[in-house]
């Protein structure tokens, strides 16, 4: 199943590794949910998902809503007049100055797709300030928000920081985190998806939470870069460690393997 959204970070091709991992449980809950790849694509009776970002949220409260009426609405965005530099900034910034919430859903969704690499970043004052993304034709994915739509029907949507929702979970329940991972290197820093970014500190942070979750008797899986400092963060975890070939500088032609991994705390 694919998302609907572009995201930085998407797990579509890790969702087989990461689900031979998760344990069972009535309910699966991701404090970091993105698009929402592992959601849709696992089997659990009932999710939380949540994230720190607002807009990404209501964007799926709307859908989950709505439906295909909102769907429609969304598919207006999508024409060649609204294909060009100027038409995208004057959306963008209708983006940031709108008060109805229903445009500004699929405004965030239209600028997901428009966008440069679908990236979500903002400025300090919190404005969208993605640049446009010069594609041909970009992709309007209909039958991707049906899906989405359809199973959203077993899931609570929540705007929240990672220590609220994990803090929510009880025991029965499953938690995954797919945190913005640490940089590899001094200039590798990704301006972050939502205020207030995301710093070592927040990183030693979800790992006390994990770790007092799963002394609770949550079981709780977490993503990150293989690096020494996230290993010694997830002390007492276990791990699962892998490579995956990426994208490791603005020139597309660079591939490189990155090494990642998995940790598993449990009680």
């Amino acid at each position: 199943m694919r998302t609907f959204l572009k995201w930085a970070g998407n797990k579509q091709r890790m969702v087989e590794r990461i689900t031979r991992l998760l344990p069972p449980g009535q309910r699966l809950i991701e404090p970091f949910v993105g698009s929402g790849a592992l959601f849709l694509n696992t089997d659990y009776p009932a999710y939380l998902l949540a994230d720190s970002n607002a807009d990404l949220i209501d964007l799926y409260r709307r859908l989950q809503t709505e439906g295909g009426e909102f769907i429609d609405f969304c598919r207006a965005l999508f024409v060649a007049e609204n294909n060009t530099p100027d038409a995208f900034y004057g959306l963008r910034e209708s983006f940031n100055q709108t008060t109805d919430s229903r445009l500004k859903s699929a405004l965030f969704l239209y600028l997901n797709r428009h966008g440069y690499n679908g990236l979500c970043r903002y400025n300090a004052s919190g404005g969208f300030n993605v640049p446009f993304g010069r594609y041909k034709k970009p992709y309007f994915p209909q039958k991707e928000m049906e899906v989405f739509w359809q199973k959203s029907g077993a899931a609570r949507f929540c705007q929240a920081d990672f220590a609220t929702t994990i803090q929510a979970a009880q025991p029965g329940d499953v938690v995954y985190c797919d945190p913005p991972y640490v940089p590899l290197s001094s200039t590798a820093h990704f301006t972050s998806y939502s205020a207030g970014g995301f710093g070592f500190a927040q990183q030693l942070a979800l790992a006390a939470a994990a770790r007092e979750a799963a002394a609770r008797g949550v079981p709780v899986l977490i993503s990150n870069h293989a690096t020494p400092e996230i290993e010694e963060a997830y002390a007492g975890a276990t791990f699962e460690r892998f490579q995956v070939q990426r994208y490791i500088s603005a020139d597309g032609n660079n591939r490189g393997a990155v090494g990642e991994l998995l940790a598993l705390f449990t009680a």
